[in-house]
């Protein structure tokens, strides 16, 4: 089942329950797939909803941090509903030995001697890893795994 008819069908579940914040953040993630869509000229594949949606999680974190930092707990704790929300349809998230055995594999697989070849490496994991982990955190492994070449 495609990750789109998921959200969809989600929504209908979440209009039945009257859950109002799981149909607000259901019916968000549907109309930014849909506003990309346009925006972009391209279809909505998984691949591309599990981008836009890590975004979203990425966003909401962010303004979790912000909001405690500012002394606001219950806007922090409606975007933190609405990450367990998105998160719902996120896939499982890579353990940290199968992230290192993806690394691993990439940097072999990639032929990387050095610091230079590390977008070489990104390219091959980030399509494998898009959404099962944080990329920013795999990149700082990746650096680490190519200094120590």
């Amino acid at each position: 089942m495609s990750l789109l008819i998921q959200l969809k069908d989600e929504m209908k579940v979440a209009m039945r329950a009257k859950d109002k914040l799981r149909l607000g953040v259901i019916r968000m993630a549907i109309s930014a797939v849909k506003q990309a869509e346009i925006d972009h000229n391209i279809e909505a594949t998984d691949e591309n909803i599990i981008a836009l949606l890590t975004k979203m999680v990425k966003q909401r974190k962010e303004s979790i941090k912000m909001f405690q930092e500012g002394g606001r707990d219950e806007l922090a704790e409606k975007e933190a509903a609405e990450v367990v929300a998105l998160n719902f349809f996120m896939p499982q998230p890579l353990t940290a030995e199968e992230i290192q055995v993806l690394i691993g594999n990439a940097i072999t697989n990639s032929g990387a001697a050095s610091m230079a070849d590390m977008g070489k490496v990104m390219a091959i994991l980030k399509p494998v890893m898009q959404g099962k982990a944080d990329m920013g955190a795999v990149s700082g492994q990746v650096r680490a795994g190519l200094q120590n070449l």
